[in-house]
């Protein structure tokens, strides 16, 4: 006999730090791992990341499948490439591509790669007109709003990019195009425009910011592209506010980046970006690989990297469609506005944002509402109930604002929705009862983008 938790290894402690010497019994290692992982938190509680976590049984029978496949290895296997290339036309018909034969699109290991090849476009365009007409390359800015996700602080750090923060305040949320002209210069390589800020899920007003920028063109001569960062917004906003203008119809608009894995509805490991046209990525960006027996065209940062997220997303779009797509997102976005009017009905709360843009919303306390605990208190009772719903400090000029931030994502039903109702208000219940504060350390801003 050789029953689980007596078996040497689970009777025992394994080393942490270094390598055991000898084999192990598969069942064993697989009990250790799994046990270990068991200690985190159950991640269809966490509200914290948009990240999506579930799929259905077919999705993992697809995911176990192809776990195997090397999405840089186009030659070995060109039905997987041949299903990248259709997800991101797909995708770029849904932008509204002017041209769906004339542009240009890739897979991305997530958004923040997306994010940096639609930087790297920018700053490569303006290099390249400037080098055409005798000009000094140096000093590229980038202009974008304090409330953007950490990736574009890292592509100005790593690109040599000086960046451009346009600060939030309460009576603009967003970058709207508001005093933008104090911004931009000759050496300004484009704006970022998000299409559901990480701190609120607001929308910045793309079609605002662009008709700002024609002023600007209009009174300098200087002509200014944005990327539409679109990690959560591109795959909500053309199925739930298809009137909004915000894509490729906006001329201004250079490239769209998303998320697979937040609204796409993929398990992590995938994001898209495309081009308005050809033109809009310079060619001096794709590099012709000659390996595995084939000429291979990459437009990536990364190398290897899985292939299963993208069949994953093409079973998505497939299974799924349109009409599927917006059933799904009108779903999501239908149970955090009941969230939201829940939170709003609580005394204490005031809603910053109500989850009618992409499914994200946030809040904060009342002026004077409490004396004795704040969101991070209310975080922490909810953590231990399970629930991670974080609290966190607005950026820069409005870093007193703490707010806390519900993410809904598929999975989370109106019925769960409800038990997280009953607990905020059981803990606000509590923590309205205390009578001295509870102690407090230092607060780090811990929140997921």
């Amino acid at each position: 006999m050789n029953p689980v938790f007596t078996r040497p290894g689970e009777a025992t402690s394994v080393p942490r730090y270094e390598m055991p010497y000898g084999l192990m019994d598969p069942d064993t290692a697989y009990q250790i791992v799994h046990d270990a992982a068991m200690l985190d938190g159950n991640s269809r509680l966490n509200l914290a990341t948009f990240v999506t976590t579930w799929m259905d049984e077919n999705a993992q029978k697809l995911y176990a499948e192809a776990a195997d496949k090397n999405m840089i290895d186009k030659d070995e296997y060109p039905a997987t490439a041949e299903i990248e290339d259709r997800c991101w036309r797909m995708i770029a018909d849904l932008w509204h591509v002017p041209d769906k034969h004339g542009t240009i699109g890739t897979s991305t290991i997530g958004s923040s790669e997306a994010c940096m090849l639609g930087g790297l476009a920018l700053k490569r365009l303006w290099q390249e007109k400037r080098k055409a007409h005798g000009q000094s390359t140096e000093k590229p800015n980038l202009i974008m709003s304090a409330g953007v996700q950490v990736v574009w602080e890292k592509f100005c750090n790593y690109w040599d990019v000086e960046a451009r923060y346009v600060p939030l305040t309460e009576e603009h949320l967003v970058l709207d195009g508001h005093e933008l002209e104090k911004y931009v210069d000759e050496n300004t390589i484009g704006v970022v425009a998000i299409l559901g800020q990480t701190y609120t899920g607001l929308y910045e007003p793309v079609k605002k910011i662009a008709a700002k920028l024609d002023e600007i063109e209009a009174a300098t001569g200087l002509d200014v592209r944005i990327h539409v960062d679109g990690a959560s917004g591109a795959f909500v906003a053309p199925f739930c506010q298809p009137e909004l203008e915000w894509d490729f119809k906006i001329d201004r608009v250079n490239s769209i980046s998303t998320s697979g894995h937040k609204y796409g509805l993929v398990y992590p490991g995938v994001g898209w970006v495309v081009w308005r046209s050809t033109d809009a990525c310079p060619e001096s960006l794709i590099f012709h690989v000659s390996y595995l027996g084939g000429d291979m065209p990459t437009l990536a940062l990364n190398f290897s990297r899985p292939g299963a997220q993208v069949l994953l997303q093409y079973y998505q779009l497939l299974r799924l469609g349109r009409e599927g797509y917006r059933r799904v997102q009108r779903d999501s976005l239908d149970v955090a506005q009941y969230l939201s009017s829940g939170i709003s009905a609580m005394e204490p709360f005031e809603l910053i944002s109500k989850g009618d843009t992409i499914p994200v919303f946030a809040w904060r306390l009342a002026k004077d509402a409490t004396k004795n605990w704040d969101l991070y208190d209310l975080a922490d009772r909810l953590r231990m109930r399970g629930w991670l719903v974080p609290a966190y400090p607005m950026p820069d000029e409005i870093s007193d604002m703490i707010v806390q931030r519900i993410v809904v994502r598929v999975g989370l039903s109106r019925d769960l929705a409800g038990y997280l109702l009953d607990a905020i208000r059981e803990e606000v219940q509590f923590l309205e009862r205390l009578e001295t504060p509870l102690p407090r350390e230092a607060r780090k801003q811990s929140f997921t983008h």
